[in-house]
């Protein structure tokens, strides 16, 4: 593992990364969900894409890199960037989970493919809708330890930054930048997907003009055992 300073906004970030496969021509960036790490990632496609060298990233705030600010994901994918060029680096495809989605998809990079990926704001169920009722009734008698009560697990362990950072990101809907997107992209989506419905993704390669869009088998973590299928099916296309 490595790490490289990227300042941005008079902010200085950390950000840990590791690459496999080095010395090959062109470069797959993989960036991870919510609450994880580049280790998932790396779990999943080390032993993929022999022919293209790999970049894992930890995330701001995530994993061993470093968060100093409240952001949102438009900074999340500036921060990205900046640490590219840093390295030199313009990856031909970039594959994001989740959360890594949106970022990648802000990156706009010539081949995209999006795993489950976030971005498409789903009606939230009475539960989530009673409980956020209840939680504004009582947040001004409250004391803050009692907030995290009211948290999606996602920010288990983490700081009070990333809690701030998740309940900006988690209302972005990224509808209007998918339409936008004119370029190669490739959806994979777990079809027992309960964090990310299939819904969803219907919803984005709808949104994006000439996607191809792919349900597997599994959960939100479908890719741990469909890297395989996710690998042939994009050297099936000349990758």
């Amino acid at each position: 593992m490595a790490k490289k300073e990227i300042l941005f906004q008079n902010s200085t970030y950390a950000l840990a990364y590791e690459m496999l496969h080095l010395g090959q021509p062109q470069t797959i960036l993989f960036l991870h969900g919510w609450g994880s790490n580049k280790e998932i990632m790396k779990q999943a496609f080390a032993k993929t894409f022999p022919s293209y060298q790999h970049l894992y990233l930890d995330l701001p705030g995530f994993g061993q890199s470093s968060i100093n600010d409240v952001i949102d994901t438009m900074t999340y994918a500036h921060i990205v960037q900046s640490f590219l060029d840093e390295l030199h680096i313009k990856p031909c495809m970039i594959v994001g989970h989740s959360y890594g989605g949106k970022v990648a998809t802000i990156l706009n990079p010539e081949t995209l493919v999006l795993l489950s990926s976030a971005g498409i704001i789903a009606p939230k169920s009475l539960k989530v809708r009673t409980k956020i009722a209840l939680f504004k009734m009582l947040k001004p008698f409250a004391p803050r330890s009692l907030y995290r009560l009211f948290a999606t697990k996602d920010v288990d362990g983490m700081s009070q930054t990333m809690y701030e950072i998740l309940k900006i990101v988690v209302n972005e809907d990224f509808s209007e930048k998918f339409l936008a997107r004119k370029a190669k992209t490739f959806i994979f989506w777990g079809q027992e997907d309960r964090a990310t419905p299939l819904l969803s993704g219907q919803k984005i390669h709808a949104l994006i003009q000439g996607s191809h869009f792919y349900p597997l088998d599994g959960d939100h973590f479908f890719f741990l055992k469909q890297n395989r299928e996710i690998e042939k099916t994009l050297l099936e296309f000349g990758f």
